[in-house]
C-alpha cells in the first residue's frame, strides 16, 4: 500500500468503515428485534421494532455521508494531483553575481587622508 496513491487509500479506508459501521448496526438492530421477541406486552414490542427500525435508518444515513465525504476527499486529491503534474515549474533565472569593490580598510583611508 505504499505505493498506492492516497485517492485510493482514502476510498478503500472509507469502505472499511462503512462495512465496519453496517455490521454494528445489523448487531443492534438483531438485538432490538431479539429483545422485541421475548417483550411481555405488545406495546414494547413495538417500541423496540420501531428502534430497530430506527437503528438501520439512522446507520444507513451515516453510513452515506461517510461514503459521500471519502469519495469527495478522494477526488480533491486525486485532481490537485492531476493540476500539480502539468502545471509547469517556473524556473528563476540564475542571477550573476556582480563583483563588488573591495571594501576599503582603515589603513587604505589613513594613507588618502595623509
Amino acid at each position: 500500500m505504499a505505493d498506492a496513491d492516497l485517492d485510493v487509500v482514502i476510498r478503500q479506508l472509507a469502505r472499511q468503515l462503512h462495512t465496519g459501521l453496517m455490521t454494528r448496526a445489523k448487531e443492534r438492530r438483531d438485538r432490538f428485534n431479539g429483545l422485541a421477541a421475548k417483550a411481555k406486552s405488545k406495546e414494547t414490542a413495538e417500541r423496540f421494532k420501531m428502534m430497530a427500525k430506527a437503528t438501520m435508518e439512522q446507520a444507513t444515513a451515516a453510513a452515506k455521508r461517510l461514503q459521500m465525504s471519502a469519495d469527495n476527499v478522494a477526488d480533491s486529491y486525486a485532481r490537485s494531483m492531476r493540476l500539480a503534474a502539468s502545471t509547469p515549474i517556473a524556473v528563476k533565472a540564475e542571477k550573476k553575481a556582480k563583483d563588488k569593490p573591495a571594501k576599503k580598510t582603515k589603513k587604505a583611508n589613513a594613507k588618502k587622508a595623509k
